[in-house]
């Protein structure tokens, strides 16, 4: 039961995270929303890249983007506090009741790599050039919270070596 308590305890702190994430980006809306429309607009690229053409400058996509990416987080979060009652609920009740309950921590971990794979690292980092920035790069934390989830990920899905 201490494994199973401690993949729940995994799983639970990356939902704090996300959640901790979304109420930031909520309470201090512009700090971030400036990082969103900097990447969008690729204005600080390398001045001589053929890439400028890929830019979003609309204020209202840019908005848009912020607000989808704050949505998700908080999404991402909701679903790993259900899926931290879920699987705390059947941490007691033997390795297959464990085991069936994880559905719900695989999707919300699922969810947190593709915004930080996906969103930050692939669209952000190459379709939007975020790694020729100086000054708006994120892709070194993004490769923290990939690393981060995916470490829960993989241990949550190690089977664990029960007797019940």
């Amino acid at each position: 039961m201490l494994i199973r308590l401690c993949k729940t305890a995994l799983v639970a702190s990356i939902a704090i995270f996300f959640a901790l994430v979304a109420f930031g980006n909520i309470t201090d809306y512009q700090t971030n929303a400036v990082f969103v429309r900097h990447v969008l607009a690729m204005d600080t690229i390398f001045p001589d890249s053929n890439v400028h053409w890929r830019a979003i400058t609309s204020p209202g996509l840019v908005t848009a983007a912020y607000v989808l990416i704050i949505a998700w987080e908080a999404a991402t979060g909701l679903v790993l506090f259900y899926a931290t009652a879920r699987l705390f609920s059947a941490s007691g009740r033997g390795g297959p009741a464990f085991a069936a309950a994880k559905g719900p921590a695989v999707l919300g971990l699922t969810m947190a790599l593709l915004l930080y794979g996906l969103g930050f690292s692939v669209i952000g980092g190459e379709w939007f050039a975020m790694w020729q920035s100086q000054t708006w790069n994120g892709l070194t934390s993004a490769a923290r919270f990939i690393l981060l989830a995916g470490i829960v990920l993989i241990v949550l899905l190690v089977p664990e070596q029960t007797r019940d």
